[in-house]
């Protein structure tokens, strides 16, 4: 990426990887967006506000339970998510087998080096939705449920490594 990125940023410039290997001793990180339209993570802030005696407010904020609906995600042979999504159908994986890493990239602010740009990366759950689809093709739409804190660091796009920031 050598484009200067000035004012309004394009969509394409927050990109969204997740880690196909789940767990494997070398992550294999797949970029979201090619059969995508929009991919938004949702937050979904615990909230809740109350009202005392004295007709005072409090707000209290419990933290976030963010979340992503990949819709629709078509299968294509060779594809190692789509191989990983398509064990989980089959074997009905659950629990800690759903596991694996998702990491955002933010593509206007490049670090290092060339390819190199601003990153956190995150834990989550990979869970399909359904399995089938039209006929415009095999699907395997899934949600992308993060879990615990995210480690800023960067990201290479080229190789596909992720580095934690010391």
């Amino acid at each position: 990426m050598a484009d200067t990125i000035n004012g309004k940023i394009a969509r394409k410039y927050m990109a969204h990887y997740i880690d196909a290997s789940f767990g494997g001793e070398t992550a294999d990180y797949y970029r979201l967006g090619e059969d995508l339209e929009e991919f938004n993570v949702e937050l979904n802030p615990d909230t809740e506000t109350s009202k005392n005696i004295l007709g005072e407010s409090s707000f209290r904020h419990n933290g976030y339970e963010p979340s992503a609906d990949a819709e629709p995600f078509y299968a294509k042979v060779g594809d190692a998510l789509f191989e990983k999504l398509q064990q989980i159908v089959d074997e009905q994986i659950t629990d800690d087998g759903l596991k694996t890493t998702a990491v955002e990239v933010h593509l206007w602010k490049s670090e290092t080096g060339e390819n190199t740009f601003e990153a956190y990366r995150q834990a989550c759950y990979v869970v399909p939705i359904s399995y089938g689809g039209d006929t415009s093709g095999y699907q395997i739409p899934f949600t992308v449920n993060y879990v615990g804190g995210k480690t800023k660091g960067t990201f290479k796009i080229d190789t596909g490594v992720f580095t934690a920031q010391a």
